[in-house]
């Protein structure tokens, strides 16, 4: 049973001057590896949401939260499939679009891509494209203008810029008198836009809504509606929902699926961090057993005294876990406030070391991300204390036993 006398007396072990500083000098080291193993592993928790969420946000500037598609083919009659998805309850916005895949031609330059056909008005609502153009605007993009906005790095393979024109040939073809021909069409440059990232950038362009219907024959048909939620991290239950509430048989996808293995793999690496870096916590609060089992050493005749004015084994035990626990707890909030100010002010001190050294981390024509960007999360700075507070109790318990199991004669024999 805990006593408040074994409190005492483990609170008193703590601060009172030991004879022996080789000891102090391990219980501070213990004390400062749990406390920078704390720092680390929450900052670096930090810095890696801050890339997902950064990654996440790209992504989303690009895709929508869900859409509503038909199985097998265009969907058709959807301004009343849009009419019944804006009944349902947290979307935002709806947008439909057109989206087929072609080839671009510029000389000698060929590039495929992936051509999507957007109402400007609208694909500004529940998309940020405009909000990373270059040069141009999607407002450009009119009905039968054969406008067309390029990925940067889809303009720069095919050698193109503001006002120049392109060749798109679609995968339909055309049968002619002198046998099938592909379908053709001229399209100007109107805009040029980055979102920074490859995938993107390289391989998409945006044509006008009545535009992609004629170059992919669709007629008044669409491939989908593009939906914006009011929570995008609760899209697969808004998805779901949607789906139940339309009359017929429609395809309703969230961006979780879309980019799944995308995501799995972040987390898989956020995880895998979690776990290496926790054996630095581990390795430090590990160091309490070297310490406890020196001190205990240290005060045998002292135990050896306390067992014979009749203080249970239990409260002996107690007394060196006391002890132990209170360097980890001391280790652990210095960590965690050491962590927490790290992550918070990282984006400010790592362009001050990088100004200092005279070198940048993230070279910005190498990386799309060049800064490091950091998300402080509450629940990581919670899972990181507990746990290294509760490596520092586990620590206690082998050498709070072996200072229970003193027996009194055998101690005091010497003295």
């Amino acid at each position: 049973m805990f006593r408040p006398t074994a409190l005492f007396i483990g609170l008193r072990y703590t601060r009172a001057k030991r004879r022996n500083h080789f000891i102090s000098f391990i219980s501070l080291i213990s004390m400062l590896g749990i406390a920078l193993g704390v720092t680390a592993l929450i900052t670096v928790l930090s810095v890696m949401n801050g890339f997902e969420r950064e990654l996440r946000e790209r992504i989303l500037g690009m895709t929508s939260h869900a859409t509503i598609s038909a199985f097998g083919g265009g969907l058709e009659n959807w301004p009343a499939v849009r009419d019944q998805a804006k009944d349902a309850p947290r979307v935002l916005a709806i947008a439909p679009f057109v989206e087929g895949e072609g080839m671009f031609i510029q000389g000698r330059q060929v590039s495929g891509a992936l051509v999507r056909g957007v109402d400007p008005d609208l694909e500004q609502q529940v998309a940020q494209v405009h909000e990373h153009m270059l040069f141009g605007s999607l407002d450009a993009l009119q009905p039968r203008s054969f406008g067309v906005v390029l990925g940067r790095e889809l303009a720069v393979a095919l050698g193109v810029t503001m006002g120049d024109t392109v060749n798109f040939i679609t995968p339909q073809a055309t049968v002619t008198p002198i046998g099938v021909m592909p379908r053709m069409r001229r399209l100007t440059v109107v805009g040029i836009f980055e979102v920074g990232m490859f995938e993107y950038d390289r391989s998409t362009a945006f044509v006008n809504l009545q535009d992609a219907q004629l170059l992919y024959q669709l007629e008044d048909r669409v491939t989908g509606l593009r939906l914006k939620l009011d929570d995008m991290m609760q899209a697969p239950l808004i998805a779901r929902q949607i789906a139940a509430q339309l009359d017929g048989r429609f395809w309703v996808n969230d961006w979780t699926r879309q980019h799944a293995n995308f995501f799995r793999a972040v987390q898989m690496e956020k995880t895998v961090m979690f776990i290496i870096l926790s054996l630095i916590v581990a390795v430090a609060a590990f160091n309490i057993v070297s310490t406890l089992v020196m001190v205990v050493i240290d005060k045998q005749a002292d135990i050896a005294i306390l067992r014979t004015l009749g203080l249970p084994p239990l409260a002996v035990m107690a007394v060196f876990m006391v002890q132990g626990t209170l360097i980890g707890l001391v280790g652990t909030f210095l960590g965690v406030i050491g962590g927490v100010s790290l992550a918070l002010n990282v984006e400010t001190i790592v362009p001050a070391i990088e100004s200092l050294l005279g070198l940048q981390f993230l070279a910005a024509d190498v990386y799309y991300i060049s800064d490091l960007p950091s998300d402080l999360k509450t629940s990581d700075v919670v899972r990181v204390g507990s746990l290294a507070f509760l490596l520092t109790v586990v620590a206690t318990l082998y050498p709070a036993w072996r200072a229970s199991r003193t027996q009194p004669a055998e101690a005091l024999r010497y003295e």
